[in-house]
């Protein structure tokens, strides 16, 4: 018997002949009963429609006998997105419904790309429901007389929570949600979608708030994702070291041709550039029907590859996580991931791609760059299988990003600052945050605080005789609305044609590298540098071809703690002699080598390598922590054994280690006896060992903008990345000479130690190694563990006419084979 509540949404379920799964089902009922929560369901299962049919069915149930009358109903549910190219594919899959069932809403994107008419249009009329994104949210919260949007709201429903709830985004839908409840005359639920996620509870708590109950809706779908490795024909020879898997090309033609639609993953957006052009050189008849998809090329590139992925025109799209969100077309036959992801959920979300059905496996080959990376092959087959996944944590006491929102208050309607403490309050972020505080940010957006109160631009806000706060500059007022976002990134150069015909950006540092005439590789083809005119670059298309890939900072991810903690498990069934995959087996003589050169090191055991080599004096570690830990417990390593001994380091690391490289032999077992671990004055030491002046300063020049002490220029004429750089580093200067209490400074200072250095990591690092047994070995050479690291070092600090490659080659071939 159908349930009358739902009975539209099962004839329309019937109609498409789909199955309404359980979890859709509970999740309908639990809107219906009036219940806000977390929806958790793997990529493909129906998410959007489990939220977007309660919505339309409850309009249904309190208009019975006129819903398919036209009204102007209002914004009934906002739809919050954080990819612009997530906002066209729902808009139209949640328009098809209304059209099928006869419901005449309307169903509306508003975003940075929208133009200045349809923004009138919507403004005028607005539509039942509204898609947007985090940042659109706040312009909105920014209008005058923005309470009459609101007023009819039912929902707001947050789409790829776990893509936003471990940052200042994610902050900034906080701050949204409980403004919105705030002026709304009704109680509206709150809804989110998550995929992937570890700590649902705390991802629940932080869309939630404190007044409303945790409660989340968990599918019972397993998504089922078979893994293939492709492995190398001869896995002693393939190399221990690189970042690309070129090498693998001959093996992964096969697989796309096998597809009718492939998707190839790679990890930084220069890999897809060099992917493609391998690929289109090995099967130049493939033009045509291969494309390129990354988020430096231009919009109307971006959405025809996605276009053309609907209507299933493209075999192979080469991309990298820009079409890993939820952007909806048809499902590939098959997903091809090149390079570890370095995160479980990471690999998860682009597995999803494949079969993007309810019900159906989704199939991924993985494509290892070196060989040991079939050990993280391995390693997220397990973490999969143990249904074990990263946890994401929210920022706390983001200050940059309160001061922004309260002067986007005061743009819009102004407050009242008791009333808007009790709001703020109420938000996760910033549930610990003082009178005092907010004191000391309304002194600042109203006169400046104590260092810029002499500087008309910072004196943004005023109080009016009724005591609500308000911007009345209209210039202040509109610099504000064209910073709005909490997104900062470097500044980025237009690449075009003579003809005016644009293909994308790069950073500007990649460009302030070169001189007119050098050639470089983007979009798919080989250019010219013709000359820089203000922040645009010409080009032309050169005969010549070149191997100089455009490359973009921030490219190496950091291994993650749950697949690191994997890796160790993984290792430690080797070394019981259980091979766990087909991967393990496959490595085994690399794993063999390393034993008998070394140890395989296992959860017990820290295990250091002393090695002496024409180069110098190595010392190998290998906590298996992740690159972002290693660089920075090497330099606090360094710098502890550096106050005993007279001596210099060079450093290196990778996701499983790092090596300290000196001149002069140091006895490793004299050195663990000044306990070199000890979390005893740790902080004191870590700030010794790093700039943490430059890493406050980088973190200042972000919390600067989003602050709106900076501003990044008008539409069509930035500021330049040297100006931004040089007005942040004059006020970091200001307030650490004048004002050091500064809020904004010391939230820099914070972020540098917290997320920069990722000082709570370390300290469960550090506390790892010390309830551990630490083997120290002297191999005669250089074994499979460290030579990847040494090879890290040996790319970035040597000059030689030879190739990387070619170099890394000739050193592995005079040990690899020796008995």
């Amino acid at each position: 018997m159908k349930d009358t509540r739902l009975a539209i949404g099962l004839d329309y379920f019937e109609k498409k002949g789909w199955t309404l799964f359980d979890f859709q089902r509970q999740t309908w009922n639990d809107y219906l009963d009036g219940k806000s929560g977390l929806l958790n369901a793997p990529t493909g299962s129906g998410k959007t429609f489990a939220l977007w049919f309660p919505v339309i069915l409850e309009y249904i149930q309190r208009n019975p006998d006129t819903w398919k009358t036209p009204k102007k109903n209002g914004i009934q549910v906002i739809w919050v997105t954080p990819l612009r190219a997530l906002a066209q594919d729902i808009q139209k899959a949640m328009q098809e419904v209304c059209e099928v069932i006869g419901l005449p809403w309307q169903v509306a994107v508003r975003n940075g790309d929208t133009d200045a008419k349809t923004r009138a249009q919507l403004k005028r009329n607005p539509p039942e429901c509204l898609i947007t994104t985090p940042e659109t949210l706040h312009i909105l919260i920014s209008q005058k007389e923005h309470q009459k949007l609101f007023k009819n709201i039912q929902a707001v429903v947050v789409d790829e929570w776990h893509e936003l709830v471990g940052n200042k985004r994610g902050v900034q839908v906080q701050l949204a949600l409980e403004y919105m409840q705030a002026i709304c005359p009704g109680q509206f639920r709150r809804w989110a979608i998550s995929a992937t996620i570890g700590n649902l509870d705390l991802a629940a708590r932080v869309l939630l708030g404190e007044q409303n109950e945790i409660h989340f809706v968990k599918a019972k779908i397993k998504k089922q994702i078979i893994l293939h490795s492709l492995i190398p024909d001869e896995i002693e020879k393939y190399p221990w070291h690189g970042h690309l898997g070129l090498r693998m090309l001959e093996q992964v033609i096969p697989v796309i041709e096998a597809g009718k639609t492939v998707l190839l993953f790679t990890n930084t957006r220069s890999q897809t550039e060099l992917w493609y052009q391998k690929i289109l050189e090995a099967r130049p008849d493939w033009a045509g029907w291969i494309a390129m998809h990354h988020g430096s090329l231009d919009m109307s590139v971006r959405a025809w590859v996605e276009n053309a992925l609907h209507s299933a025109q493209l075999k192979l799209v080469v991309c990298t996580s820009s079409l890993d969100l939820g952007v909806d077309f048809r499902p590939v036959d098959r997903v091809i991931q090149v390079g570890s992801p370095k995160g479980v959920a990471r690999f998860m979300q682009r597995a999803g791609r494949a079969s993007h059905q309810p019900g159906l496996p989704s199939e991924i080959f993985f494509v290892p760059t070196n060989s040991l990376e079939l050990i993280e092959a391995a390693a997220l087959r397990n973490a999969i299988q143990h249904e074990e996944i990263e946890s994401q944590y929210p920022p706390v006491l983001a200050f940059d990003v309160l001061i922004q929102f309260l002067v986007t208050l005061a743009v819009g309607e102004g407050f009242d600052e008791k009333w808007v403490y009790q709001v703020v309050k109420k938000c996760w972020s910033y549930r610990s945050m003082t009178e005092a505080q907010l004191s000391w940010i309304m002194d600042f957006i109203t006169k400046g605080g104590n260092s810029l109160g002499s500087y008309e631009d910072f004196l943004k806000v005023v109080q009016t005789e009724s005591g609500i706060y308000k911007v009345t500059n209209r210039r202040i007022a509109m610099k504000h609305r064209l910073s709005m976002g909490t997104i900062v990134s470097e500044a980025m150069i237009k690449v075009k044609f003579k003809n005016g015909a644009y293909l994308g950006t790069v950073e500007e540092s990649f460009i302030s590298k070169m001189k007119n005439g050098d050639r470089f590789f983007f979009t798919g083809r080989h250019l010219e540098l013709l000359q820089v005119k203000g922040l645009t670059a010409f080009v032309k298309l050169s005969e010549k071809k070149t191997k100089n890939v455009v490359s973009w900072m921030g490219a190496r991810m950091s291994l993650s703690s749950r697949l690191a903690d994997k890796i160790r498990e993984i290792l430690e069934s080797y070394n019981q002699g259980i091979y766990l995959s087909t991967e393990i087996h496959q490595i085994s003589p690399i794993l063999a080598l390393q034993n008998k050169l070394s140890i395989v090191p296992n959860r017990d055991t820290f295990l250091i390598e002393a090695h002496q080599s024409q180069q110098g004096y190595h010392l190998f570690f290998y906590p298996f922590e992740g690159r972002a830990i290693h660089e920075l417990m090497s330099a606090l390593i360094a710098y502890r054994i550096s106050v005993s001994y007279p001596v210099t380091f060079s450093m290196a690391m990778n996701d499983y280690g790092f090596e300290l490289l000196c001149d002069s032999v140091l006895n490793i077992e004299e050195i663990l006896e000044e306990d070199v671990f000890s979390l005893k004055n740790l902080r004191e030491d870590i700030l010794r060992c790093v700039n943490e002046t430059e890493m406050t300063r980088r973190k200042f020049r972000e919390i600067a903008s989003i602050a709106g002490l900076v501003f990044q220029g008008y539409p069509g004429k930035p500021t330049s990345f040297k100006h931004v750089q040089a007005n942040s580093s004059l006020l970091f200067q200001v307030f650490e000479q004048y004002d050091p209490d500064n809020l904004l400074l010391r939230q820099a200072h914070g972020e540098a130690i917290d997320q920069q250095m990722e000082e709570d990591k370390m300290i469960h690092a550090l506390q790892k190694i010390n309830s551990q047994q630490i083997i120290v070995k002297h191999p005669v050479q250089f074994t499979p563990f460290s030579f990847p690291i040494m090879v890290d070092r040996l790319s970035r600090t040597s000059i030689s006419s030879e190739s990387i490659e070619d170099r890394v080659a000739k050193i592995q071939a005079q040990f690899t084979v020796q008995d």
